[in-house]
Protein backbone atom coordinates (compact mmCIF):
# COMPACT_ATOMS: atom_id res chain seq x y z
CA UNK A 1 0.00 0.00 0.00
CA UNK A 2 2.95 2.34 0.55
CA UNK A 3 3.84 2.19 -3.15
CA UNK A 4 0.22 2.89 -4.09
CA UNK A 5 0.18 6.02 -1.93
CA UNK A 6 3.42 7.17 -3.54
CA UNK A 7 1.85 6.87 -6.99
CA UNK A 8 -1.32 8.63 -5.93
CA UNK A 9 0.63 11.51 -4.42
CA UNK A 10 1.75 12.41 -7.96
CA UNK A 11 -1.54 14.25 -8.56
CA UNK A 12 -3.41 11.27 -10.06
CA UNK A 13 -7.11 12.01 -10.49
CA UNK A 14 -8.29 8.47 -9.90
CA UNK A 15 -7.92 4.74 -10.44
CA UNK A 16 -10.09 2.23 -12.31
CA UNK A 17 -10.38 -1.26 -10.85
CA UNK A 18 -12.61 -4.27 -11.15
CA UNK A 19 -13.36 -6.51 -8.21
CA UNK A 20 -13.07 -9.46 -8.52
CA UNK A 21 -9.91 -8.80 -10.51
CA UNK A 22 -8.95 -10.24 -13.88
CA UNK A 23 -7.56 -13.35 -12.20
CA UNK A 24 -11.03 -14.04 -10.87
CA UNK A 25 -9.91 -13.29 -7.31
CA UNK A 26 -11.62 -10.94 -4.89
CA UNK A 27 -9.44 -7.99 -3.84
CA UNK A 28 -9.57 -8.35 -0.07
CA UNK A 29 -7.69 -5.07 0.45
CA UNK A 30 -10.22 -3.04 -1.54
CA UNK A 31 -11.33 -0.93 1.46
CA UNK A 32 -7.72 0.04 2.20
CA UNK A 33 -7.12 0.81 -1.48
CA UNK A 34 -10.20 3.02 -1.56
CA UNK A 35 -9.06 4.85 1.56
CA UNK A 36 -5.64 5.50 0.00
CA UNK A 37 -7.21 6.90 -3.16
CA UNK A 38 -9.66 9.09 -1.27
CA UNK A 39 -6.91 10.20 1.08
CA UNK A 40 -5.20 12.13 -1.70
CA UNK A 41 -8.43 13.44 -3.23
CA UNK A 42 -8.71 10.79 -5.93
CA UNK A 43 -11.73 8.89 -7.21
CA UNK A 44 -12.17 5.14 -7.51
CA UNK A 45 -13.87 3.95 -10.69
CA UNK A 46 -15.46 0.48 -10.90
CA UNK A 47 -15.23 -1.44 -14.16
CA UNK A 48 -18.29 -3.68 -14.13
CA UNK A 49 -16.79 -6.38 -16.37
CA UNK A 50 -16.82 -8.85 -13.47
CA UNK A 51 -20.10 -7.77 -11.91
CA UNK A 52 -21.55 -11.24 -12.49
CA UNK A 53 -19.65 -12.56 -9.47
CA UNK A 54 -21.06 -10.18 -6.86
CA UNK A 55 -24.72 -9.67 -7.81
CA UNK A 56 -26.76 -9.36 -4.64
CA UNK A 57 -23.70 -10.21 -2.51
CA UNK A 58 -21.64 -7.03 -2.24
CA UNK A 59 -22.15 -3.51 -3.59
CA UNK A 60 -19.35 -1.52 -5.28
CA UNK A 61 -20.38 1.52 -3.23
CA UNK A 62 -19.71 -0.39 -0.02
CA UNK A 63 -16.23 -1.18 -1.31
CA UNK A 64 -15.53 2.53 -1.65
CA UNK A 65 -16.06 3.07 -5.37
CA UNK A 66 -17.25 6.50 -6.49
CA UNK A 67 -18.27 5.69 -10.06
CA UNK A 68 -19.59 2.41 -11.45
CA UNK A 69 -20.32 1.41 -14.99
CA UNK A 70 -22.33 -1.80 -15.09
CA UNK A 71 -21.21 -2.90 -18.52
CA UNK A 72 -23.40 -5.59 -19.98
CA UNK A 73 -20.43 -7.71 -20.86
CA UNK A 74 -20.79 -11.27 -19.55
CA UNK A 75 -23.58 -10.13 -17.21
CA UNK A 76 -27.40 -10.28 -17.35
CA UNK A 77 -27.45 -12.83 -20.21
CA UNK A 78 -25.17 -10.74 -22.44
CA UNK A 79 -22.47 -12.82 -24.16
CA UNK A 80 -18.81 -11.87 -23.94
CA UNK A 81 -18.52 -8.92 -26.30
CA UNK A 82 -22.26 -8.87 -27.05
CA UNK A 83 -22.99 -5.20 -26.59
CA UNK A 84 -19.55 -4.12 -25.53
CA UNK A 85 -18.26 -2.29 -22.48
CA UNK A 86 -20.33 0.79 -23.28
CA UNK A 87 -23.72 -0.90 -22.91
CA UNK A 88 -25.08 -0.29 -19.46
CA UNK A 89 -25.88 2.35 -16.85
CA UNK A 90 -23.34 4.50 -15.04
CA UNK A 91 -23.93 5.17 -11.34
CA UNK A 92 -22.13 7.58 -9.04
CA UNK A 93 -21.88 8.25 -5.33
CA UNK A 94 -24.03 10.97 -3.81
CA UNK A 95 -21.27 13.59 -3.87
CA UNK A 96 -20.93 13.30 -7.65
CA UNK A 97 -24.65 13.56 -8.47
CA UNK A 98 -24.50 17.35 -9.04
CA UNK A 99 -21.97 16.80 -11.86
CA UNK A 100 -23.94 14.25 -13.87
CA UNK A 101 -24.87 14.94 -17.51
CA UNK A 102 -28.25 16.54 -18.04
CA UNK A 103 -31.09 16.86 -18.46
CA UNK A 104 -32.02 13.77 -16.46
CA UNK A 105 -35.45 12.14 -16.13
CA UNK A 106 -36.76 12.89 -12.66
CA UNK A 107 -39.79 11.56 -10.81
CA UNK A 108 -42.19 14.39 -9.95
CA UNK A 109 -44.90 14.50 -7.32
CA UNK A 110 -47.88 12.30 -8.15
CA UNK A 111 -48.36 8.78 -9.48
CA UNK A 112 -49.82 9.46 -12.90
CA UNK A 113 -48.26 8.44 -16.23
CA UNK A 114 -46.85 11.95 -16.63
CA UNK A 115 -45.23 12.11 -13.18
CA UNK A 116 -41.76 12.50 -14.71
CA UNK A 117 -39.92 15.54 -15.93
CA UNK A 118 -36.46 16.73 -16.95
CA UNK A 119 -33.98 18.33 -14.58
CA UNK A 120 -30.40 19.53 -14.97
CA UNK A 121 -28.05 18.80 -12.05
CA UNK A 122 -26.71 21.82 -10.23
CA UNK A 123 -23.15 21.55 -11.61
CA UNK A 124 -23.89 19.39 -14.63
CA UNK A 125 -21.21 18.78 -17.24
CA UNK A 126 -23.99 19.24 -19.81
CA UNK A 127 -25.56 17.03 -22.43
CA UNK A 128 -23.72 14.00 -23.74
CA UNK A 129 -24.16 12.44 -27.16
CA UNK A 130 -26.56 9.50 -27.09
CA UNK A 131 -26.10 6.29 -29.03
CA UNK A 132 -28.96 3.80 -29.34
CA UNK A 133 -27.18 0.98 -31.16
CA UNK A 134 -27.22 -1.13 -28.00
CA UNK A 135 -30.94 -0.75 -27.29
CA UNK A 136 -31.78 -4.44 -27.77
CA UNK A 137 -28.92 -5.51 -25.51
CA UNK A 138 -30.28 -3.24 -22.80
CA UNK A 139 -33.83 -4.55 -23.27
CA UNK A 140 -32.65 -8.15 -22.96
CA UNK A 141 -30.69 -7.34 -19.80
CA UNK A 142 -33.70 -5.58 -18.25
CA UNK A 143 -35.90 -8.58 -19.01
CA UNK A 144 -33.33 -10.90 -17.41
CA UNK A 145 -33.15 -8.73 -14.29
CA UNK A 146 -36.93 -8.48 -13.95
CA UNK A 147 -37.41 -12.20 -14.54
CA UNK A 148 -34.93 -13.20 -11.82
CA UNK A 149 -35.60 -10.53 -9.23
CA UNK A 150 -33.32 -9.69 -6.32
CA UNK A 151 -33.06 -13.19 -4.88
CA UNK A 152 -32.58 -14.67 -8.32
CA UNK A 153 -29.70 -12.31 -9.12
CA UNK A 154 -27.88 -13.38 -5.98
CA UNK A 155 -28.43 -17.00 -6.98
CA UNK A 156 -26.92 -16.17 -10.39
CA UNK A 157 -23.72 -14.97 -8.72
CA UNK A 158 -23.58 -18.01 -6.46
CA UNK A 159 -23.94 -20.45 -9.36
CA UNK A 160 -21.39 -18.58 -11.49
CA UNK A 161 -18.86 -18.76 -8.65
CA UNK A 162 -19.68 -22.42 -7.96
CA UNK A 163 -19.22 -23.36 -11.62
CA UNK A 164 -15.84 -21.64 -11.88
CA UNK A 165 -14.56 -23.26 -8.69
CA UNK A 166 -15.74 -26.68 -9.84
CA UNK A 167 -13.74 -26.29 -13.06
CA UNK A 168 -10.69 -25.12 -11.09
CA UNK A 169 -10.83 -28.09 -8.74
CA UNK A 170 -11.53 -30.63 -11.49
CA UNK A 171 -8.61 -29.53 -13.68
CA UNK A 172 -6.05 -29.01 -10.90
CA UNK A 173 -3.21 -31.38 -11.67
CA UNK A 174 -4.16 -31.63 -15.33
CA UNK A 175 -3.30 -27.96 -15.87
CA UNK A 176 -1.28 -25.62 -13.72
CA UNK A 177 -3.27 -23.41 -11.33
CA UNK A 178 -1.14 -20.26 -10.80
CA UNK A 179 -3.34 -18.97 -7.96
CA UNK A 180 -4.69 -22.01 -6.16
CA UNK A 181 -7.31 -20.42 -3.95
CA UNK A 182 -11.10 -20.09 -4.22
CA UNK A 183 -11.94 -17.95 -7.22
CA UNK A 184 -15.03 -16.01 -8.10
CA UNK A 185 -16.83 -16.21 -11.47
CA UNK A 186 -13.78 -17.17 -13.55
CA UNK A 187 -10.69 -19.28 -13.07
CA UNK A 188 -7.33 -18.80 -14.75
CA UNK A 189 -5.42 -21.98 -15.56
CA UNK A 190 -2.12 -22.40 -17.38
CA UNK A 191 -0.99 -24.90 -20.00
CA UNK A 192 2.71 -24.28 -19.36
CA UNK A 193 3.01 -27.84 -18.04
CA UNK A 194 2.13 -29.10 -21.54
CA UNK A 195 5.03 -27.42 -23.33
CA UNK A 196 7.12 -30.56 -22.89
CA UNK A 197 7.70 -32.82 -24.72
CA UNK A 198 5.79 -31.51 -27.76
CA UNK A 199 5.75 -27.75 -27.27
CA UNK A 200 1.97 -27.52 -26.93
CA UNK A 201 0.86 -24.01 -26.02
CA UNK A 202 -2.35 -22.36 -24.82
CA UNK A 203 -3.28 -21.41 -28.38
CA UNK A 204 -3.01 -25.06 -29.44
CA UNK A 205 -5.25 -26.13 -26.56
CA UNK A 206 -7.82 -23.49 -27.50
CA UNK A 207 -7.84 -24.47 -31.18
CA UNK A 208 -7.99 -28.16 -30.33
CA UNK A 209 -10.99 -27.46 -28.09
CA UNK A 210 -12.92 -26.29 -31.14
CA UNK A 211 -12.74 -29.84 -32.47
CA UNK A 212 -14.44 -30.96 -29.26
CA UNK A 213 -17.38 -28.66 -29.94
CA UNK A 214 -16.56 -25.96 -27.40
CA UNK A 215 -15.85 -22.29 -27.95
CA UNK A 216 -12.25 -21.50 -27.08
CA UNK A 217 -11.59 -19.71 -23.78
CA UNK A 218 -9.64 -16.47 -23.55
CA UNK A 219 -5.93 -17.25 -23.93
CA UNK A 220 -2.75 -15.38 -22.90
CA UNK A 221 -4.74 -13.10 -20.62
CA UNK A 222 -4.14 -11.89 -17.99
CA UNK A 223 -0.60 -11.23 -19.17
CA UNK A 224 1.00 -12.06 -15.82
CA UNK A 225 0.10 -15.76 -16.26
CA UNK A 226 2.26 -17.76 -18.66
CA UNK A 227 0.17 -19.72 -21.21
CA UNK A 228 -3.03 -18.50 -19.57
CA UNK A 229 -6.41 -20.12 -20.14
CA UNK A 230 -9.24 -18.03 -18.66
CA UNK A 231 -12.43 -20.04 -18.22
CA UNK A 232 -15.67 -18.33 -17.23
CA UNK A 233 -18.57 -20.79 -17.30
CA UNK A 234 -21.16 -18.25 -15.98
CA UNK A 235 -24.40 -19.24 -14.31
CA UNK A 236 -26.02 -20.63 -17.45
CA UNK A 237 -23.96 -23.81 -17.84
CA UNK A 238 -25.39 -27.07 -16.53
CA UNK A 239 -23.37 -29.62 -14.54
CA UNK A 240 -23.48 -31.90 -17.59
CA UNK A 241 -21.90 -29.23 -19.79
CA UNK A 242 -19.21 -28.53 -17.21
CA UNK A 243 -18.35 -32.23 -17.02
CA UNK A 244 -18.18 -32.45 -20.82
CA UNK A 245 -15.87 -29.42 -20.96
CA UNK A 246 -13.60 -30.81 -18.25
CA UNK A 247 -13.41 -34.19 -19.97
CA UNK A 248 -12.53 -32.50 -23.26
CA UNK A 249 -9.73 -30.50 -21.63
CA UNK A 250 -8.46 -33.64 -19.92
CA UNK A 251 -8.36 -35.49 -23.25
CA UNK A 252 -6.48 -32.58 -24.81
CA UNK A 253 -3.93 -32.54 -21.97
CA UNK A 254 -3.35 -36.29 -22.32
CA UNK A 255 -2.97 -35.91 -26.07
CA UNK A 256 -0.53 -33.03 -25.62
CA UNK A 257 1.78 -35.26 -23.62
CA UNK A 258 1.62 -38.12 -26.11
CA UNK A 259 2.96 -38.54 -29.64
CA UNK A 260 -0.25 -36.96 -30.96
CA UNK A 261 0.75 -33.69 -29.30
CA UNK A 262 3.22 -33.04 -32.09
CA UNK A 263 0.29 -32.49 -34.46
CA UNK A 264 -1.81 -30.32 -32.18
CA UNK A 265 -0.40 -27.17 -33.79
CA UNK A 266 -2.52 -28.06 -36.83
CA UNK A 267 -5.82 -27.84 -34.92
CA UNK A 268 -8.59 -27.23 -35.66
CA UNK A 269 -8.73 -29.84 -38.40
CA UNK A 270 -12.44 -30.66 -38.46
CA UNK A 271 -14.00 -27.19 -38.51
CA UNK A 272 -15.17 -25.38 -41.69
CA UNK A 273 -12.23 -22.97 -41.31
CA UNK A 274 -8.82 -24.35 -40.40
CA UNK A 275 -6.34 -22.46 -38.24
CA UNK A 276 -5.73 -18.89 -39.35
CA UNK A 277 -2.72 -16.68 -38.68
CA UNK A 278 -4.30 -14.04 -36.42
CA UNK A 279 -1.08 -12.08 -35.99
CA UNK A 280 -0.53 -11.84 -39.74
CA UNK A 281 -4.17 -10.92 -40.30
CA UNK A 282 -3.86 -8.06 -37.82
CA UNK A 283 -0.64 -6.78 -39.41
CA UNK A 284 -1.79 -7.20 -43.03
CA UNK A 285 -5.44 -6.28 -43.02
CA UNK A 286 -7.33 -7.04 -46.25
CA UNK A 287 -10.78 -5.47 -45.89
CA UNK A 288 -13.50 -6.69 -48.23
CA UNK A 289 -16.88 -5.28 -49.17
CA UNK A 290 -19.83 -7.15 -50.62
CA UNK A 291 -21.89 -4.72 -52.69
CA UNK A 292 -24.65 -7.21 -53.42
CA UNK A 293 -28.10 -6.15 -52.15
Amino acid sequence: MASLRTVLDEDVAGIMLTNPNTLGLFEEDIAEIAAAVHGVGGLLYYDGANLNAILGVVRPGDMGFDIVHMNLHKTFATPHGGGGPGAGPVAVSERLVPFLPGPRPTRLEGDGPHAYGWTVPERSIGRMHSWHGNALVLARALAYIRANGGNGLRRIAEIAVLNANWIRQRLTGTYDVPFDRPCMHETVLSSRNLKQPNGVRALDVAKRLLEEGFHSPTVYFPLIVDEALMIEPTETESPQTLVALAEALERIAAEAQSEAGAFMSEAPRSTPVRRVDEARAARTLIPTFDARP
